[in-house]
């Protein structure tokens, strides 16, 4: 097995993206960031959250013996407990993010996604590869971006609605009929997609922050298949500069509407011998 990544903040913020690796698995984060001029009633930022229930993942990942469910539910718990009584977890605005985790165990692949980043799995039975997606955040928000949309992605009148667009996610956010993610409630992990398949069945995988995978499902610049060739060929660093090149060209979101002009990029890439 081999596995290379890279990561790469938007221009001028801090990077709330979170990835690590050990010989056996891969861990990938998206934090949930606060617009400016939302609270969040954390003093520590969702960069700090996404690192801390990362490095707990990763950690967690290197025992046996343990589901990736109940590795969430305890890395969730334990960081929740690092800032209780600090900061205001019962907040709606407290920092979140997204999870993918992978872990070989023997002859088999476990993976877990919880809300919307991407997981891609170039399988050997298949001309298409399996992408695996909590997709239940884009289907709420819908109802919601419209008016965002519409505005030149960079103005004052853009950031307000964008500021208004998470606001109003926040109502649905870890509830039945919304959408599920790390956040500070263990019970998330319960909705986390798994699977467990065989690893002979499977020639390569990619985990991909939403700012990593919208080359394909936002700017619609690439295929699946199509990214998993550049990650093959070029490695995770290229994929991201594409991106990139793709978010320059429509600096006003004319082309692709979306909440950030520039979003941090994430991606791991495991290929199996």
């Amino acid at each position: 097995m081999r596995v290379t990544f890279a990561t790469e903040a938007a221009p001028g913020r801090p990077n709330e993206d979170f990835v690590a690796a050990t010989p056996d698995a891969t861990v990938l984060l998206d934090g949930a960031g606060t617009p400016a001029g939302s609270e969040s009633g954390c003093v520590h930022g969702v960069a700090w959250y996404a690192r801390s229930l990362g490095s707990n993942l990763i950690a967690g990942l290197a025992q046996d013996g343990k589901s990736l469910t109940e590795i969430l539910a305890e890395g969730i718990k334990a960081v929740a407990s690092l800032h209780d009584f600090v900061c205001d977890l019962d907040h709606p605005g407290s920092p979140s993010a997204t999870v993918v985790m992978l872990r070989r165990t023997a002859d088999t692949l476990d993976y877990l996604v919880l809300a919307d980043s991407v997981l891609v799995l170039d399988t050997l039975d298949a001309a298409e590869p399996l992408v695996v997606c909590d997709d239940r955040e884009a289907l709420v928000g819908a109802a919601h971006r419209a008016s965002m949309d519409a505005l030149p992605s960079g103005s004052p009148e853009h950031a307000a609605a964008h500021r208004k667009y998470v606001e109003a996610l926040r109502d649905h956010r870890n509830r039945d009929g919304g959408f599920w993610v790390a956040a500070i409630d263990p019970l998330a992990a319960e909705q986390a997609l798994t699977r467990t398949v065989p690893i002979s069945d499977v020639r390569a995988a990619a985990l991909l922050s939403d700012g990593a995978s919208r080359l394909v499902d936002r700017f619609h610049l690439a295929t699946w298949r199509q990214a998993l060739d550049v990650l093959a060929g070029s490695g995770p660093t290229e994929l991201i500069r594409r991106v990139r090149e793709a978010e320059r060209s429509d600096p006003d979101g004319s082309r692709w509407p979306r909440g950030k002009t520039y979003d941090d990029a994430t991606a791991a890439f495991w290929t199996f011998s």
